[in-house]
C-alpha cells in the first residue's frame, strides 16, 4: 500500500503526516508513507484542500483528519 499526504510544508500538512505514521505504526500494516509537497504534483490529484490522503493513487480524505478517520480510511482501502 502506498499513502501520499499532499500539503506545502504547512502546519496542519505535517501533522496530517505525523498522524498517518503513527497509525501505520500503531497498527503494523506495510505500507510506504510519502509526503509530496511539489504543488505540480499535487496539481495532479486535482485537490482544492490541503491537506489531502492519498491512498494507492485515490484521493480518500481532505483536511485535517483524526487517528480514528486516517485508521478507517486504509481500512477502507485494504
Amino acid at each position: 500500500m502506498k499513502i501520499v499526504v499532499l500539503g506545502t510544508g504547512c502546519s496542519k500538512c505535517k501533522s496530517l503526516y505525523s498522524t498517518v505514521m503513527r497509525v501505520v505504526d500503531e497498527t503494523g500494516i506495510n505500507a510506504e508513507v510519502v509526503k509530496q509537497e511539489d504543488m505540480a504534483e499535487i496539481l495532479k490529484f486535482n485537490v482544492m484542500t490541503l491537506p489531502a490522503l492519498v491512498i494507492d493513487g485515490r484521493v480518500a480524505g481532505k483536511g485535517l483528519l483524526s487517528a480514528d478517520e486516517v485508521r478507517n480510511l486504509i481500512n477502507l482501502a485494504m
